[in-house]
């Protein structure tokens, strides 16, 4: 049985911002269930070219379906970006685009342990056959370690009240489930943001620190650079403030260049000089956007283009 269709955030506004070119080649690192590879297919004619990455299996079975000679589609977390280029024999592109953070089929899927809407098991991995899963690290970390995850990665306040209760709780009998771990953080957060669960916070942190999501942008966003052709752009969705700020940083470091330190008289030919121009101002989700998908609240779009000679 196939999947509903899936209507990415900000969709036409990030391709739109790619400026494809039909005989160009881009990379859709976040492939998901397609939605945005979908329309850059669109605006590719026959000679274009589509690399789609995503380190989730079920995203790449679900690819399976969009049956297009221009697409080839990657098991690989984006982070390996530069290596999945090499092993195609790709050097440059004309164009990436990163749709950071989990996707709504993922926080739909009661078995993959992401939401507290279901009460199921509890694992939060994007790739379920890699690394720990959300049980067996909160059956082993220290309580000063999961406090210190679910503060920085969530902001959550309440963090080491949080913690203390899930280790007292584990003692008694191991924490396996969403519905349970829910539970928990809510009889430990003492007071609740209007509207909001209050384990919201620390469900978002444990799947970014499990996943290992801010190192992934990290890494990526230096490799997007080094492939993109001159002119090129590089188009990145985020959702969270921790994302943004990382990719705000990257860009705006990106296009100022190396600069001089300070009281230090380097001339400014000796510098190197910026390897992006901002495009734009940072884009959001519209009103009518958000009141269809409520999670599209929170989404930023940042886009810059490659300028100078691309590297070899």
């Amino acid at each position: 049985m196939s999947e509903p269709a899936h209507v990415p955030v900000l969709a036409h506004e990030a391709v739109t911002a790619l400026a494809i070119r039909p005989d160009g080649i881009y990379v859709d690192a976040t492939f998901g269930r397609g939605g945005h590879s979908r329309l850059i297919l669109a605006g590719l004619g026959p000679t274009g070219r589509l690399i789609a990455l995503d380190r989730d299996p079920h995203a790449i079975e679900a690819g399976a379906a969009l049956r297009d000679p221009r697409l080839t589609l990657v098991h690989s977390a984006f982070s390996r970006l530069g290596a999945v280029l090499d092993t195609l024999d790709v050097a440059r592109v004309d164009g990436v685009l990163l749709d950071i953070g989990v996707s709504s089929p993922q926080l739909d899927d009661a078995t993959r342990g992401f939401s507290f809407r279901f009460d199921a098991p509890l694992d939060m991995r994007m790739d379920p056959g890699s690394g720990m899963s959300a049980a067996d690290w909160l059956a082993t970390a220290e309580e000063g370690e999961i406090s210190e995850v679910i503060r920085t990665y969530g902001e959550e306040r309440f963090a080491k009240s949080i913690a203390r209760a899930l280790v007292a709780a584990r003692q008694k009998e191991a924490i396996r489930s969403t519905g349970r771990l829910a539970d928990l953080i809510a009889a430990a957060v003492k007071k609740r943001e209007p509207g909001q669960h209050p384990a919201t916070r620390s469900f978002q942190a444990i799947r970014i620190y499990l996943n290992r999501e801010l190192e992934e942008l990290s890494a990526v966003l230096p490799q997007c650079v080094d492939r993109l052709q001159p002119g090129g752009r590089l188009a990145v969705i985020s959702f969270h403030s921790l994302e943004d700020r990382i990719v705000k940083r990257f860009m705006r470091d990106e296009a100022r260049g190396e600069q001089a330190p300070a009281r230090l008289p380097i001339p400014a030919a000796m510098l190197k000089p910026g390897r992006l121009r901002l495009v734009g101002r940072a884009q959001h989700a519209s009103d009518a956007e958000v009141a269809a998908n409520p999670r599209a609240r929170s989404a930023v779009l940042r886009v810059a283009e490659r300028v100078g000679e691309a590297a070899a």
